[in-house]
C-alpha cells in the first residue's frame, strides 16, 4: 500500500512539474503581431501595357546595321549594299560610293599604282568666311583619311587594258575642282599620253572650288589642254558622270570625252534648276538635268549602271583601242 502511494505521488509531481514548463514555454515565446493585408486594388499592375516611346525603339537599334533606302525606303542590310556596290537590290538607286571603293570595283587586284598621293592644298589666298580654307581642309582630311584631296589618280589594268583612271569624290568638300584636283588630273593625263594608253576619269562634283577663286577656274582651261594633246595621239578618253557633276567640272573635262558614259538619275548641270529657272523666267522640262533626260537629247552615250560599269568599259575599250598596241 505504501508503495502505492509513493508511485501515485511521483506521478503527480512528474505531471505538475510538465505543466510548469509548458507554460514557461508559451509566456517566453513573444506573439507576433499580426499583419494587416494590403487592400486589393481593382486594377493589377502586371495587366497594364508599359507605353514604349520610338525614341527608345531608335536607341535599341544597333547602328551600322541596316540603310534605308532614300527612293523606294527599303531597308537594306548594309553587308548586302556593300557587295552590291552601293546599290539598291529593290529599285536600283545608286547610293554615293568613295573613291577607293569605285577603283577597287574597276581594276583587277594590285594593279592600280597611285600617282601625287601626297600632294595637298595650300591656302594661297587667305580665304576667310564662316571658317578659312585651312581649318575646311583639315576638317575633310580628318573625315576621310585615305583622302588628301577631292580626286585620286594612278595607272591600273581594266581587265586586258592598261588605262589612266582619275576618280573624284564628293564626300571631300563637295568634290569641288581645285589647284590640286586640276594638277593631279593633268599630270595622270601627260602620263596617259607619254605612255600611249587610255584615259578614264569619273567625276563626282558640284564645280569649282570657290576658296581658291581664280586659281580654281584656271585648271578647266589646264585640264582640257591636256586632254586636247592626248587626243592628238588618237588615245581615247571615257568620261563617266556621277551624280552629282555640275558648273566648272561639267563645264570643261567632263563633257569632252571620246564617249560619255552616266550612272542612271545622275544629276549633271551647270547650274542648280533654281538659278536657270529665275534667270530665264521660263518653266524648265521635269528632269532636265538627270542622265536619262541628257542621254535622250545627245549629250551622254550611255547609261550604265555600276554593277555593270566595269564589263561595259572592258567591251568599249576593245573597240576603241583596236589594232592599237598598248604600252
Amino acid at each position: 500500500m505504501v508503495g502505492c502511494r509513493l508511485q501515485t505521488q511521483q506521478i503527480g509531481i512528474i505531471s505538475m512539474a510538465i505543466k510548469v514548463l509548458k507554460r514557461k514555454a508559451v509566456v517566453s515565446d513573444p506573439v507576433e503581431p499580426a499583419v494587416t493585408p494590403p487592400p486589393r486594388s481593382t486594377e493589377t499592375s502586371f495587366l497594364t501595357k508599359p507605353k514604349i516611346s520610338p525614341k527608345s525603339r531608335k536607341r535599341d537599334m544597333p547602328e551600322g546595321l541596316w540603310t534605308k533606302c532614300r527612293k523606294c525606303a527599303e531597308l537594306i542590310f548594309d553587308k548586302e549594299l556593300d557587295d552590291n556596290l552601293k546599290v539598291c537590290p529593290k529599285c536600283g538607286y545608286h547610293f554615293p560610293i568613295g573613291a577607293r571603293e569605285r577603283i577597287h570595283s574597276l581594276v583587277e587586284t594590285c594593279s592600280f599604282e597611285e600617282m601625287d598621293a601626297m600632294m595637298e592644298a595650300v591656302d594661297v589666298l587667305k580665304f576667310t568666311g564662316a571658317a578659312s580654307y585651312e581649318a575646311k581642309l583639315s576638317a575633310n582630311r580628318k573625315k576621310s583619311p585615305m583622302l588628301r584631296d577631292a580626286v585620286v589618280t594612278g595607272i591600273g589594268r581594266i581587265g586586258p587594258h592598261r588605262v589612266a583612271l582619275g576618280v573624284m569624290d564628293f564626300s571631300f568638300l563637295g568634290g569641288s575642282m581645285g589647284s590640286v584636283v586640276g594638277e593631279k588630273l593633268t599630270r595622270l593625263v601627260e602620263a596617259a599620253t607619254d605612255r600611249g594608253i587610255p584615259v578614264v576619269i569619273i567625276s563626282a562634283s558640284g564645280g569649282a572650288r570657290m576658296y581658291e577663286g581664280m586659281f580654281s577656274l584656271m585648271q578647266m582651261a589646264k585640264t582640257c589642254g591636256a586632254l586636247a594633246y592626248h587626243a592628238r595621239q588618237r588615245l581615247p578618253y571615257i568620261s563617266i558622270l556621277t551624280d552629282p557633276t555640275y558648273a566648272g567640272v561639267i563645264a570643261s573635262f567632263a563633257t569632252i570625252g571620246d564617249l560619255i558614259l552616266a550612272e542612271p538619275e545622275a544629276e549633271i548641270g551647270f547650274a542648280g534648276a533654281r538659278v536657270i529657272k529665275d534667270t530665264t523666267q521660263a518653266e524648265l522640262p521635269e528632269g532636265f538635268q538627270t542622265s536619262e533626260f541628257l542621254e535622250k537629247h545627245g549629250l551622254i552615250d550611255s547609261i550604265v549602271s555600276r554593277s555593270h560599269m566595269r564589263d561595259r568599259l572592258i567591251y568599249y575599250l576593245d573597240h576603241l583601242t583596236a589594232g592599237r598596241k598598248l604600252a
